[in-house]
């Protein structure tokens, strides 16, 4: 997302050794989806700190001011006050991680996060998105205009022509995905992820960061993923630095888990209407 790891020469040697064991990749991807989930209080605590990882998404090519002006306002009150108080959460400052808009969507978002007095950054995709196959003095004029438009955090589509032809680059963060293409974000592509960032972080002592995206749409999926995380890179990258998940229909289900786990009823459309 940003450039901080600038000054760390990669070591093309060491990643020409990768071997992935396919088998035991899949075994692992098995057994995180089957595990069952935390239940009750755990289950809520789970879930108001996957909020907080979420880089709410709107990527249409209808978005309006209007619509980026609503995902904001979620961002900065992404579960209804009176269920947070029966958490006693009302006060903890819960928000979204980010709102993420194209780049021309970047000005109506910044405007509409000052007008709600909070912080939140703005994350643009850019350079192409999603294919990233533009030129690069465009792609490069892309990240500058949104820059100045107020975002403060830019998701690169790399030139996946350099990857295929093995001229890796180093990043802040790696992604599993546009969240645009027919398979998004998976269990055994994203275990191989965090594993190599597990074995950067030991070589380098540089921490990279983590972001699936695309087709997390449910409470569930949300809690596996944080499990994931935890358990493959540990609690210090179970923060907004280190670990962000795209999504834009995946707060709509936590906010009605949430409102289940208080109330003891599912809620009706009109419950939660700015879901």
């Amino acid at each position: 997302m940003s450039a901080h790891n600038q000054g760390t020469e990669l070591d093309l040697s060491w990643i020409s050794k990768i071997q992935v064991n396919q088998p035991a990749v899949l075994r692992r991807a098995e057994q995180i989806q089957a595990r069952r989930t935390v239940k009750k209080e755990w289950q809520a605590a789970w879930l108001l700190k996957a909020v907080t990882l979420i880089d709410l998404t709107t990527l249409s090519g209808d978005d309006t001011a209007s619509n980026v002006q609503r995902l904001c306002y979620k961002a900065k009150y992404p579960i209804r006050e009176d269920l947070l108080k029966a958490l006693n959460m009302h006060d903890k400052g819960i928000t979204t991680a980010a709102v993420c808009v194209y780049p021309a969507r970047v000005c109506d978002a910044v405007r509409a996060l000052q007008a709600a007095g909070c912080n939140i950054p703005v994350a643009s995709v850019a350079t192409g998105f999603p294919a990233g196959q533009t030129h690069l003095k465009t792609r490069l004029e892309e990240i500058r205009l949104a820059v100045e438009d107020g975002a403060s955090e830019i998701d690169v589509v790399i030139n996946r022509n350099l990857v295929l032809t093995g001229q890796w680059e180093g990043a802040d963060f790696i992604k599993t995905s546009t969240g645009k293409e027919t398979v998004n974000a998976t269990f055994p592509v994203a275990i191989v992820m965090l594993r190599a960032i597990r074995d950067f972080f030991w070589k380098t002592g540089n921490k990279i960061g983590f972001k699936p995206a695309g087709g997390i749409r449910s409470a569930k999926d949300s809690l596996a993923w944080l499990s994931l995380v935890k358990e493959e890179l540990g609690d210090e990258w179970l923060t907004p630095e280190l670990f962000r998940i795209g999504a834009s229909s995946l707060l709509s289900d936590i906010e009605r888990q949430i409102y289940h786990h208080v109330t003891g009823r599912y809620a009706a459309y009109h419950d939660l209407p700015m879901s």
